[in-house]
């Protein structure tokens, strides 16, 4: 019997091929469970919805932000810097597909998933401030947090039409937009 996590990765690496090949709104969750050789009930206890899919690949890309090895001795900014880079370049291979998953998400009749993307943004922009031992606390840390999150939503729209080698256009744009911070992402 395949463990439950390995069949979520290996349904969600299947999604990804399916979607990298023939579009995200190409094949349907039925069409993934088939190719999987699972029933639609199986399917379900591991994503109700293609949104679930989604949320899974940027559930990975806060791991590999995660994952990253904490330098005290480097600046708050580029420590900033580094984690946001690191969020997006997980998300790179996949650019095409998260371009129409957010699309997906934007178009007017999806209110429940703008709502959830509010709670996404804000999860990842703490594992940001997380990752970066960033100890700010009061009206401060909350001022951080609104700057951080124009910054990180910068990024994404920037790298969802990024094609630079290296995503060099958006790594600029995020420094420069932290770098002009002030003093309170410091």
């Amino acid at each position: 019997m395949t463990h439950p996590s390995a069949e979520r990765d290996a349904l969600l690496d299947t999604a990804l091929h399916l979607g990298l090949h023939r579009g995200w709104h190409s094949f349907s969750l039925r069409e993934l469970a088939e190719v999987r050789e699972l029933p639609l009930a199986t399917l379900n206890r591991h994503f109700r919805s293609r949104d679930d899919l989604a949320e899974a690949l940027f559930d990975r890309a806060d791991d590999a932000l995660l994952g990253l090895p904490l330098d005290p001795q480097e600046p708050m900014r580029e420590r900033l810097l580094t984690g946001i880079m690191v969020w997006l370049d997980y998300l790179a291979p996949y650019r095409p597909l998260v371009k129409e998953m957010l699309g997906y998400k934007l178009e007017p009749g999806h209110l429940h998933l703008q709502a959830h993307g509010i709670t996404r943004i804000s999860r990842t922009v703490q594992w940001l401030l997380e990752a970066a031992d960033w100890q700010a606390t009061g009206w401060r840390r909350s001022a951080a947090e609104v700057t951080l999150t124009g910054i990180y939503l910068t990024a994404v729209a920037s790298f969802v039409v990024d094609t630079s080698d290296n995503l060099h256009t958006t790594r600029t744009l995020v420094h420069g937009l932290l770098g002009r911070s002030g003093r309170l992402l410091q």
